[in-house]
């Protein structure tokens, strides 16, 4: 049986190992449909904490402990990062993108990216006409960034330079920053959304592990592939393993911010802990078991409500099978879908805790039945 108490304490949630992974993940380029490098890097990590590991033909990874257990819950982040696609390259070497994902076109003049070509990775940047310069004829205003007006230059002057250089149509094109730390316990880097979350269920695997509990079920770690385009992972690995329960983990909106309506969007802070969320996908008595846990292990939580869809992974596991009882659990994050993702390491670490106590709460008897 699961032990109904637990010995974790507050600085037993991230070590120093536990950090290096998290910046080693952070900075291995995951794109969407091109996600083999970073669940190398994952599947490294977590093989370390389960029974055993497999893949999906589309490379969602998964880690499972006890997996001879009839009664399985998952535990699920998505791997995948926004990026771009090369689209078209011109006679003068410039190259012409289309997005792959929901990559935000404003950010990119000026930045520094990582095209993956066959040849291997070739730094390029985003070309913006200077300011002295930004006219169009006569517009009065200046050109905003478009993705039709938008080009990469690698340095190349023509398109045989490019072709050598091993950069082809469909190659895969990511941004260059990474992991950083600011102050006040703030990191920052690209791709918290989600790889945050595939660094979360992983420590969660690892406390198991280190705390020898005794699941009563199969845990399912799940890090699936293809979120940013349609939840398309979750979807295929939901069909296969076929969860009776699924706990899944993503980044929400910080709304303190500027430009943000909390009447529309809620009252979310980093800092104050992760979010869970009323949905129509969300299981209202699973919701209620975790937040339960939250008020007996004093794990600081917020609340927020969704519409029609979360927009998360919860949606695929909910309604796939038979139907599956799913809760989310977000962590708040500024600036998403950019490449200074903020988030707070409390929050990182009250995330993590909330997720294993619910794990170490839960048994296949927990009455989840509406009716």
């Amino acid at each position: 049986m699961a032990k109904k108490t637990s010995k974790l304490k507050h600085k037993d949630i991230i070590s120093k190992d536990s950090l290096d992974f998290l910046k080693e993940y952070i900075n291995t380029p995951s794109p969407v449909g091109f996600e083999t490098s970073g669940q190398k890097v994952w599947l490294n990590y977590v093989k370390n904490y389960v029974d055993t590991i497999f893949t999906d033909p589309y490379g969602t990874a998964v880690g499972v402990i006890n997996p001879g257990a009839d009664f399985k819950v998952v535990i699920e982040a998505h791997a995948d990062e926004i990026s771009w696609f090369v689209n078209y390259i011109n006679d003068q070497g410039l190259i012409y993108l289309k997005r792959n994902g929901g990559v935000d076109h404003q950010i990119a003049p000026a930045m520094r990216v990582l095209i993956h070509g066959k040849k291997g990775t070739v730094k390029a940047v985003f070309g913006w006409p200077a300011i002295h310069t930004r006219h169009s004829g006569t517009e009065t205003k200046e050109p905003q960034p478009k993705p039709d007006n938008l080009f990469l230059d690698c340095g190349a002057r023509n398109k045989k330079e490019v072709e050598e250089l091993g950069i082809h149509i469909g190659a895969v094109v990511t941004y260059q920053d990474g992991f950083d730390e600011v102050s006040h316990n703030y990191f920052i880097g690209r791709a918290f959304d989600n790889r945050v979350g595939g660094f979360m269920i992983a420590e969660v695997a690892r406390l198991i592990n280190e705390n020898k509990n005794k699941l009563p079920f199969g845990l399912y770690v799940v890090n699936a592939v293809q979120e940013e385009i349609g939840l398309r992972g979750a979807e295929m690995i939901a069909r296969r393993i076929k969860p009776n329960i699924a706990i899944v983990t993503d980044v929400t909106h910080d709304t303190t911010t500027p430009m943000i309506n909390k009447i529309v969007e809620g009252d979310i802070s980093c800092g104050k802990g992760p979010a869970l969320s009323y949905a129509p996908a969300v299981h209202n008595k699973l919701l209620a078991f975790v937040g339960d846990v939250a008020d007996k292990k004093k794990i600081p939580v917020q609340w927020r409500t969704l519409s029609r869809s979360t927009g998360t992974d919860t949606d695929s596991f909910a309604y796939a099978n038979d139907g599956c009882p799913s809760v989310l659990i977000s962590i708040p994050l500024r600036y998403m879908h950019t490449t200074v993702e903020m988030l707070h390491r409390d929050d990182i670490e009250n995330t993590i805790r909330l997720m294993y106590e619910t794990l170490i709460e839960l048994t296949p008897k927990t009455n989840l039945s509406y009716l």
